[in-house]
């Protein structure tokens, strides 16, 4: 895409990043509906609508400051609430509500990866509307599988955090859940020095070569 304009980058970038946010957060809330917590149904957050969960900052600033820079493009969404209480089994439901998004988020990859096998297939009759589903599926799988394994760092507030507090004896979880207050910070230490980057690169590339290999892409 390094051809593309920034406003084109933008416009190809847009729709992946507001999808990949969005169906990450509902993926959240409808696990735990299944799990017995309706919080976020009784909040409308069980919507696919981008409106309920954008954040200004983790939705719009950040992901538009990573274009310009021509980082990792990755950001969040304001959090779907999950009443802990509410669940059959708290600690063992709060993993599997945590690892609902990451696992939204594979899908969508996979789903992106067909856009652009559609994309292929339409190049040569209907170039006008082929290349923008091939930079989009591409941008599609890129945000999805950033966000996967981003979030499944165990940093908290992250999704891998949830899995592993849900796995440590009580009062080392405790303690492990109280870094929450510091994970922001945590997180851009880690982006500022570069060392984000290193830790997250190549697992997002294996994974995305990979998902070229299996659709032959």
């Amino acid at each position: 895409m390094d051809d593309l304009s920034v406003m084109q980058r933008i416009a190809v970038w847009a729709l992946p990043v507001l999808f990949a946010i969005t169906v990450h957060e509902v993926a959240h809330g409808w696990i735990a509906l299944r799990l017995g917590d309706k919080t976020a149904m009784m909040l409308g957050r069980l919507t696919l609508n981008p409106i309920k969960h954008i954040d200004p900052v983790g939705t719009v600033l950040l992901p538009l400051l990573m274009l310009m820079l021509g980082g990792i493009v990755f950001g969040w969404a304001k959090p779907v609430p999950v009443t802990w209480e509410n669940l059959k089994h708290p600690r063992r439901d709060m993993a599997l509500v945590a690892i609902g998004g990451p696992l939204a988020n594979l899908v969508m990859a996979f789903l992106w990866a067909l856009v652009i096998k559609v994309g292929y297939l339409l190049l040569h009759n209907a170039v006008w509307l082929a290349q923008p589903m091939i930079y989009m599926g591409a941008a599609g799988i890129m945000i999805n599988i950033v966000l996967m394994v981003l979030n499944l760092l165990p940093v908290p507030p992250l999704d891998g955090s949830r899995v592993l507090s849900s796995l440590l004896p009580d009062k080392i979880a405790w303690r492990f859940n109280r870094l929450e207050n510091y994970g922001f910070l945590i997180l851009i230490a880690l982006l500022a020095t570069g060392i984000l980057s290193r830790i997250i690169g190549p697992p997002v590339y294996g994974l995305q070569n990979l998902i070229f290999q299996l659709l032959g892409l």
